[in-house]
């Protein structure tokens, strides 16, 4: 793992759309990425994965990410529906990464066996996603993201697919495990709450920029254009 800032700066031009993106995330930090449906908070994420090209740059320290693939840039990444491999266990799911990136059988054992045990999921080893709950899921998801070591980990709208009624549990085991990672973090929500209990600074984007940059207490201040009006009230959207 190579600990150092998350610095992004890009623009994405298609037909109809266009995106002009920059910040900084420190290492240990949560960002919260929030805006309206179609800003581009989605496709923020893809573009530091490595998934949609632009033109800027991507950086965690010095270390240059645009240009690399997939697989180079050292980027974990969870789902909003996790997107674990069905016909896989929880242990051939998490040990995915690893094992695809040339690591050894024996090393991955190693490090699959260690999330396991810290996210608590170890007598559910052999079963399917199929097999086990959301709230589950989402910390399979988690240390199947982590397998590989990331320099940074994005995270898009990682509790939308969970019931009311686990959600609040969940995030608040989430936000333990965010805390223990040392790289930077980008975390996609439409919720105030999750902002509230994981995040430490915020990124609005609107019409395809940045409408407000800074801390999570300062939302109760932004009052520049009506959205963040309702995020200034504690509404989420």
């Amino acid at each position: 793992m190579t600990t150092g800032e998350l610095d992004v700066d890009f623009r994405l031009v298609r037909p109809g759309f266009d995106l002009t993106v920059g910040f900084a995330v420190g290492p240990g930090r949560v960002l919260a990425l929030l805006g309206p449906n179609g800003a581009g908070k989605s496709t923020t994420l893809s573009c530091i994965v490595g998934a949609t090209e632009f033109v800027g740059h991507v950086r965690v320290g010095e270390r240059q990410l645009d240009g690399l693939s997939i697989d180079e840039r050292r980027v974990g990444m969870v789902f909003q529906e996790y997107l674990l491999f069905p016909h896989l266990t929880v242990e051939q799911n998490i040990a995915f990464g690893p094992r695809a990136r040339g690591g050894r059988k024996s090393e991955a054992r190693v490090t699959v066996a260690a999330l396991l045990e810290r996210f608590g999921v170890s007598d559910l080893r052999h079963r399917r996603p199929a097999q086990i709950s959301g709230g589950q899921a989402q910390r399979v998801a988690l240390a199947r993201a982590l397998a590989v070591d990331p320099d940074v980990l994005l995270l898009d709208e990682p509790l939308a697919a969970l019931d009311a009624e686990v959600r609040e549990e969940v995030r608040a085991d989430l936000a333990l495990h965010l805390r223990a990672f040392a790289g930077p973090t980008v975390l996609v929500t439409h919720s105030i709450a999750d902002v509230r209990a994981l995040a430490s600074d915020v990124i609005v984007l609107e019409h395809g920029s940045v409408s407000y940059r800074g801390t999570v207490a300062g939302l109760v201040n932004a009052d520049a254009t009506p959205y963040l009006r309702q995020l200034a009230r504690g509404e989420s959207l």
